[in-house]
């Protein structure tokens, strides 16, 4: 998952929506916790791992993956990720509603962004100069439009991702595939949901450990 699609799955705990966002940036085991990251964070980034491995093995985000072309097919993760992100902007209205959230995206997002500077702890230092860039061009809300997640997706392809890399023009495939995916997308977020529920509820105080899978993807 990505940015937007994070935040969401976080639940109503601002430390969670602040880990959901800031998952990526943190490396690493957690237990001991690294300096900067507090208990209520560490769960955050925690569900943010566990997210990303349930999205691995879920069925709908396997046929995702599926639609990748072969050239693009190593870093297709990251590319459903985005594409999953716009689509929860898309629906973003009826979605928000039926878990009770603000149903005006940008409204939403501001509130983010708010949450994450108000954040105690500091944060990981390779976040605040994208955090800064995140918050001024609003990324989040930005996702609904297709352009932007093509934006992007260029974007990583030149700074978070070792060259050479088959990322840029990558979002020509949403748009090869866009009927699917959406399909696809509708039939994850139920699931995830559900998932993400059901571990805020049942891992207790602050971080616990984490299993070897559960410490972050790579890039």
């Amino acid at each position: 998952m990505n940015y937007l699609a994070h935040a969401f799955l976080a639940g109503p705990l601002a430390a969670d929506r602040v880990g959901g966002v800031v998952g990526d940036f943190v490396k690493g085991p957690l237990l001991p916790r690294p300096p900067g990251i507090d208990a209520a964070l560490a769960a955050g980034v925690i569900l943010h791992r566990r997210i990303d491995s349930f999205a691995d093995t879920h069925p709908a985000f396997q046929r995702s993956r599926a639609r990748i072309s072969s050239t693009r097919r190593r870093v297709g993760g990251i590319m459903v990720d985005l594409f999953y992100d716009h689509f929860l902007a898309l629906h973003w209205n009826a979605l928000s509603a039926e878990q009770g959230l603000e149903t005006r995206l940008e409204a939403y997002t501001a509130e983010t962004y708010r949450l994450i500077a108000a954040h105690p702890a500091p944060l990981p230092a390779a976040f605040p100069p994208v955090f800064a860039r995140m918050a001024a061009q609003d990324w989040l809300a930005s996702y609904r439009e297709v352009a932007n997640v093509a934006e992007a997706l260029d974007r990583m392809s030149i700074y978070r991702m070792r060259q050479p890399n088959p990322l840029g023009g990558a979002g020509a495939e949403l748009l090869a595939h866009y009927a699917g995916f959406e399909r696809d997308f509708l039939a994850f977020l139920p699931d995830a949901l559900a998932f993400a529920a059901e571990v805020r509820a049942t891992r207790g105080d602050g971080a616990t450990p984490e299993t070897s899978a559960d410490q972050g993807r790579s890039s």
